[in-house]
């Protein structure tokens, strides 16, 4: 079949698996933020940020010492991590029994100063990142030509989402963590540190930012503004699929992915604004969000 609703049928499964990858990114990152908002209950605005500051650990880890993709994936979670752990012990301890508002402020303000100087530094033009030797070329499946990293993306992105989601919902660990949320003093008295627990849970949630900021790198130009361009609809996808909700974060943001991309098909004008016409429509009929849990 040549085409599908009078659209030739390669361009359509482009736009689909295009629509997958952008999905796979929005998951990840939309994933970091809920778990962040759900066991520490910020609004981690400097999410975005910490994704640029992920790309850019792999393009300078590969520009100023020779390190290459493989080891950028391993890296640049693991210093953005410790990264975000300073953020949280230094900055971000002293709100949690303050209004939302007030952490969101912080990292909005903490977002500003890493796109800064970052910019100040590299400037606004993009850095090229190149596709690892291993994931070069495109495998032919008959019916369309899939790139073989757009392929690793989204099964990297997926695997990474769905371990997360076990840990937290079906470990020991994840037990702690959604307890902690719920009543920290109670988890305290039996002998867990809540503390670490809080200031790890944050830095595993940026580390997810950094390691979608790897996988990015080679499919588009590492910029300072690459955080920022992406994080709008990431807060979108969190707010559709449920605040804290992690499956929710994982399912919506590779659906509003896939959308996205069907709309550049069917409708491209309305493409950068479905996203949030769904957010809108979503708000009104369950204000939890798909997945939310109704208070």
């Amino acid at each position: 079949m040549d085409e599908i609703f009078g659209i030739p049928t390669q361009a359509l499964l482009g736009q689909l698996l295009l629509g997958l990858v952008n999905g796979s990114f929005y998951a990840m990152l939309s994933l970091g933020l809920a778990v962040i908002f759900g066991l520490l209950n910020i609004v981690n605005f400097a999410h975005g940020a910490l994704y640029m500051v992920g790309a850019y650990v792999a393009w300078m880890a590969l520009e100023y010492f020779g390190l290459d993709y493989w080891w950028a994936l391993v890296l640049a979670p693991l210093v953005v991590g410790a990264f975000g752990i300073l953020i949280e012990r230094l900055l971000l301890r002293w709100l949690y029994q303050l209004d939302h508002l007030y952490g969101l402020l912080l990292t909005f303000g903490v977002a500003l100063i890493l796109e800064g100087t970052y910019r100040y530094f590299f400037g606004v033009s993009g850095q090229p990142y190149p596709v690892p030797d291993a994931l070069m070329g495109a495998t032919d499946l008959g019916f369309m030509v899939l790139p073989n990293y757009r392929a690793w993306v989204v099964a990297a992105s997926l695997a990474v989402c769905l371990v997360t989601w076990y840990v937290i919902e079906r470990t020991r660990l994840g037990a702690y963590l959604r307890a902690a949320t719920e009543n920290p003093r109670l988890v305290q008295a039996f002998g867990v540190n809540v503390p670490l627990l809080v200031t790890l849970t944050y830095g595993f949630g940026v580390a997810l930012a950094a390691f979608a900021g790897v996988l990015a790198a080679p499919i588009i130009q590492v910029t300072p503004l690459m955080g920022s361009n992406l994080i709008i609809i990431v807060f979108a996808v969190v707010v559709i699929g449920g605040m804290g909700s992690i499956l929710g974060s994982i399912f919506t943001g590779l659906g509003l992915g896939v959308i996205e991309g069907l709309t550049k098909v069917f409708y491209p004008e309305a493409s950068s604004t479905v996203v949030f016409v769904i957010m809108a429509i979503v708000l009104l009929l369950r204000p939890a969000g798909l997945f939310g849990r109704e208070k």
